[in-house]
Formats: C-alpha cells, sequence, structure tokens
C-alpha cells in the first residue's frame, strides 16, 4: 500500500538510527524496569504520571501549531467584523470578507504627519508596533492622557467610500479604562468632525457598569456628536449624568456610564487623545482637505 511505502520510508531510517542511540537504549532498559514493577511502587507512579504529562504536552503543542493559521483568520475576521459593525454596514447574513472587501479601504497612516505611508497593510500590527522601540514612541505623562504610555508611530486606518468620496473615516483608538486596556473604533463622517458610532471589541471593564461601552443603546448615544469646539480644542467626552440636549455644548456630551466613573473618565481621555494633535488631528485635517 502507499501508505504504507511512506512510512516505512521515513519509519525505518528512524527506528535504525533510534537502535544505535545510546539514550533511547537507556530509555527502554528503564521503562521495563518501571513497567516490571508494582503497581503500587511509587516510581512507577511517578514514572507513568511523568510520561503521561510529557505526552499531553507534545499533544497540546502540536494542537496549538496546526490551529494557529485558523486562530490568525478567526482574529482577521473578527476585526473586519467590528469595523464593518461600527461602519454600520453589518447586516444579518453578511459575508464578512466580501462586504469588507467592497466597501472598505484600509491605509496606513504616520500619526505624526497625517500623511498615508506604504507597507504591508495586511500583516501590519500596530499593537506590536506599539511595544516596538524602533516603531513607537514614548509618551510624556502630560501627552499620556490616554494612560497608554507609547503608541505606534503608524496606524491602520479604514475608509468608507462611494466611488470616490469618502463618507465614514474609522480609527482605531484605545486608553485605560479602570480594569484594563479597551481597544475599540471611532467612526467619524467625512467631515472629520460628526460621530456615526463607536465600539470597543476588546476591554475587561466591570460587567453592568464599565462594560456597558459595548451596550448597543449606550453606544447610539453617540451618533451625531461633535468632536471639535470651534476653537479647534477636542471637546468630546462623557459626563456624569444625563445629557440635557437643550442646554449649549450638549452636542459634544455623552451620557455617563452609571456607577462606572473611571471607566467613563478613561472613555473621555482616550478619544480626547486620539483626536488631538497626539493622535489623528492631522490626519483628519488632511483628510478633509483632500475628501
Amino acid at each position: 500500500m502507499p501508505n504504507e511505502n511512506i512510512m516505512c520510508k521515513y519509519m525505518g531510517p528512524l527506528c535504525e538510527k533510534l537502535e544505535k542511540c545510546e539514550h533511547y537504549q537507556k530509555f527502554l532498559k528503564y521503562r521495563d524496569k518501571v513497567l516490571a514493577l508494582s503497581n503500587d511502587s511509587l516510581e512507577k507512579t511517578i514514572a507513568v504520571a511523568l510520561s503521561l504529562c510529557f505526552i499531553c504536552a507534545i499533544l497540546v503543542s502540536l494542537a496549538a501549531v496546526a490551529l494557529r493559521p485558523l486562530q490568525i483568520e478567526n482574529k482577521a475576521m473578527d476585526m473586519k467584523k467590528n469595523i464593518l459593525d461600527v461602519a454600520g454596514l453589518l447586516q444579518e447574513g453578511t459575508d464578512i470578507h466580501t462586504a469588507f472587501a467592497e466597501q472598505i479601504e484600509a491605509k496606513l497612516v504616520d500619526v505624526a504627519t497625517g500623511d498615508y505611508v506604504d507597507g504591508d497593510i495586511e500583516v501590519y500590527d500596530q499593537r506590536k508596533a506599539a511595544k516596538d522601540p524602533e516603531q513607537n514612541v514614548v509618551l510624556s505623562r502630560e501627552q499620556d492622557i490616554a494612560s497608554i504610555k507609547k503608541r505606534a508611530k503608524i496606524a491602520k486606518v479604514y475608509l468608507v467610500k462611494d466611488g470616490e468620496t469618502i463618507t465614514s473615516i474609522i480609527l482605531p483608538v484605545h486608553g485605560y479604562g479602570l480594569w484594563s486596556t479597551m481597544y475599540g473604533f471611532l467612526a467619524l463622517d467625512a467631515d472629520g468632525q460628526t460621530v456615526q458610532s463607536i465600539n470597543f471589541y476588546d476591554q475587561g471593564e466591570t460587567p453592568g457598569l464599565g462594560a456597558e461601552i459595548v451596550n448597543p443603546n449606550w453606544r447610539a448615544l453617540w451618533k451625531g456628536k461633535k468632536v471639535y469646539s470651534e476653537d479647534g480644542a477636542v471637546a468630546l467626552g462623557l459626563i456624569k449624568g444625563l445629557v440635557d440636549s437643550s442646554k449649549a455644548g450638549s452636542e459634544f456630551q455623552v451620557d455617563g456610564l452609571a456607577g462606572a466613573t473611571l471607566t467613563s473618565v478613561g472613555v473621555t481621555n482616550l478619544v480626547k487623545f486620539w483626536m488631538s494633535q497626539e493622535g489623528f488631528a492631522a490626519y483628519l485635517d488632511k483628510v478633509r482637505t483632500k475628501g
């Protein structure tokens, strides 16, 4: 049989090498010694337990290696799903790959200058870049209002277009809340000023309190809010309590999270950071001009 021939081809030489291996021969002698021991023997119990642990470790390692491509694919799929969601393009039954390829354009941006840069956009990982001294910028205490310590020099942004006209600008944002770094996307109109939506795809805030940042009802409160005041300052943020839409400045305010003051402050700070000159302000200024 073909399979048997293949096995013989590879197993034959391996068996010959094992037969000549001094350590393998010692192992066989010890195996026979252990098997001959009583089942009540402490040595036999420990030897069998260690053997099982060793075999299980090998199997787990092999499974991890074999499943890694699938894990990477699922991670990419989940990221595309979140981008489509914040862009308002995710519907029940949507083919994620097709919808993303047809409606979303990804770009790499130099955060400091706001210019597009070349690079392998499919493999670029902004989180890893933020940890690499050659690819990151260390933030001073005054700059680091989002409590992230470092930011990547290059960011991956996403555009939704109607022909050549930009209809949505989707920006990656992150910052520290109460318990965790919250990672998400902020979607803006082409004016770079009006919020379409926000979502957080990775966070570890308190369930029922800070974790309400993923609640669709709370997320809906962001739609139509404005980012910058007339003097160009980042004015968007959460307040304590509920927004009174009849009052001046309400267009810059979002309801705070009840019982989650530090998470609310964290969300406000991450928005202020990423919309400032330390974040995407330079890019938004250019994309507005060109858009």
